[in-house]
């Protein structure tokens, strides 16, 4: 099984690339996250590789990041999705974003993605969900966080709730709360303590 494959950027394009390691030309099937990442055609290139192998299909999929082959391999894992739906859903929306909707329940930003229709949306949302891990809560919660006004004291005392055990949405709405009442001066300790005070 191929894991990662490095070697010259022969030709690149939105949906595919052509790497040629010492010799052998490889094409991959990307998302569109990995070709905007992609370095000119000509130099060197390391691309992590879900290597798909079924009895009349052999194919390389490619990914500048980790986070987005797991998310591959997860989305693959639901009934009715194979690998042209899970691309799509890679290039229509970032891993985070995706990740964001499912915890969050959002179908209709899932829905938005070419190949998803609403039943499959719900279905992502539902077996998805318990695949992502609190480790993934978190990481959308501090991406969330940072796109609120970007104040650390905010995200840390959301993701403290996540690991207490609030839902991402409620540690949001008691984290804001607790900040604006605070005046503005207080830790990260004390907004904890305020916010659980309203949970």
């Amino acid at each position: 099984m191929i894991a990662f494959l490095e070697g010259v950027l022969e030709e690149r394009q939105p949906t595919r690339v052509l790497l040629n390691v010492q010799g052998v030309g490889y094409e991959v099937l990307i998302p569109l996250s990995t070709y905007e990442g992609l370095p000119a055609s000509g130099q060197s290139c390391r691309i992590l590789i879900y290597d798909y192998l079924r009895e009349e299909q052999h194919r390389l999929f490619g990914f500048l990041r980790e986070k987005e082959r797991e998310l591959f391999e997860m989305l693959l894992g639901i009934t009715g999705i194979g690998p042209k739906i899970a691309l799509s859903a890679l290039s229509g929306l970032p891993a985070q974003d995706i990740k964001a909707a499912v915890i969050g329940g959002d179908v209709k930003r899932l829905s938005s993605i070419s190949g998803i229709g609403k039943k499959m949306a719900e279905r992502l949302v539902t077996e998805l969900r318990y695949k992502l891990d609190q480790g993934d809560a978190l990481e959308v919660a501090a991406a969330a966080a940072g796109q609120s006004g970007g104040e650390p004291r905010f995200r840390d005392t959301v993701m403290a709730l996540i690991a207490l055990g609030y839902k991402q949405e409620d540690a949001r709405k008691l984290a804001q709360d607790a900040f604006c009442h605070s005046g503005g001066e207080e830790g990260v300790e004390d907004l904890l303590k305020r916010a659980l005070l309203k949970g």
